[in-house]
């Protein structure tokens, strides 16, 4: 990699982050002359860590803006939610903004984007990748190339584009009190996700994850069922998520990248203080079943590349727990 490509990407990577930074304080400047327009803000710091180890510290500023009111209980709360968050991991940065339109109480319709960038670092005997390109290397015992990563500190932006929808109900509308909340929501999203530094053909990791993402469009759902008290421990839940990617490739059948994985989550949040809560996560996830048994993907020891692996046919996924998360979450002045 040349010294000028370097010196492009970094600066890049500068002109984002200042932008990031720009946007906070243009909002903490708007949220300073609020008017009796009806327009309310927040912000609040969250502070996620879980067993994998993962650690991210994220601000988050948003506005609410009625739009569309009206008169009825379906239509009282209508609004325009705009969001800004700035995340910081150990390897990370990024920026979103996000858009929320509830035009109906049990509706509502999501757009927004993200941008992010990262670097690496070394934790003992692991290299933990921010950002890079996942390419075949050489060939392991087995004749199977190992994973070769292609990564330098804010080596490019990954970006994306993101439509949603979301139905929402609770029983408490339909049978006032406090202890009625029942509460189911289901959240479907499109999105498109690249790198800048990734060709079309080309795999890419971000934040560590499992190097497997490609440019292209993805599909995102949940399903929750959570049951809301007033009390400490103000909700319980259990929630279904499921990745999918669209985009096509070549043979992509062959090592089960045509198949949705799916996560299971068990929901505890409580209520610390009025301006603090805190949420514990326990999380069960499906992983794909190889014929080759030492090429798992959920062992991250494992650095064969994972497009030379073979899905196992007859028993394709498996479910194991993925990790236990804390979120606490402090909101501010």
């Amino acid at each position: 990699m040349t010294k000028k490509k370097v010196i492009r990407r970094t600066a890049a990577a500068s002109r984002f982050l200042t932008g990031v930074l720009f946007l906070f304080v243009l909002g903490g400047l708007w949220a300073e002359d609020e008017t009796t327009s009806g327009i309310t803000s927040g912000r609040n710091l969250v502070l996620s860590i879980s067993t994998l180890p993962e650690l991210k510290l994220a601000f988050n500023q948003n506005w609410v803006f009625p739009f569309l009111q009206g008169e009825g209980a379906l239509t009282a709360g209508n609004n325009i939610k705009l969001n800004l968050s700035a995340e910081v991991t150990p390897i990370s940065l990024n920026g979103i903004a996000e858009a929320t339109w509830t035009p109906i109480a049990f509706l509502q319709v999501v757009a927004g984007t993200k941008l992010g960038t990262g670097w690496n670092i070394e934790l003992g005997d692991f290299l933990l990748y921010g950002i890079g390109i996942n390419t075949p290397g050489p060939l392991n015992s087995d004749g199977i190339p190992e994973r070769t990563m292609d990564g330098t500190p804010f080596g490019g932006l990954t970006y994306n584009f993101h439509l949603g929808s979301a139905f929402q109900i609770d029983m408490a509308a339909f049978v006032p009190g406090d202890w009625n909340h029942i509460v189911f929501r289901t959240y479907h999203e499109g999105t498109y996700m690249g790198f800048s530094e990734a060709d079309a053909d080309d795999s890419w990791v971000y934040e560590d994850d499992f190097s497997q993402r490609r440019n292209g469009f993805t599909y995102y759902g949940n399903f929750l069922l959570g049951y809301q008290m007033p009390i400490f421990l103000n909700t319980v839940g259990l929630l279904a998520e499921v990745n999918q990617n669209l985009y096509t490739t070549s043979g992509r059948d062959v090592w089960g990248d045509d198949l949705g994985q799916w996560l299971f989550s068990a929901l505890f949040n409580f209520t610390i203080t009025p301006k603090i809560s805190a949420a514990l996560i326990v999380q069960t996830k499906t992983f794909r079943n190889y014929t080759d048994s030492t090429s798992k993907i959920g062992d991250r020891e494992k650095k064969t590349f994972y497009q030379n692996r073979v899905l196992d046919t007859d028993n394709p996924l498996r479910l194991e727990f993925y990790r236990v998360a804390a979120v606490a979450t402090f909101t501010l002045p």
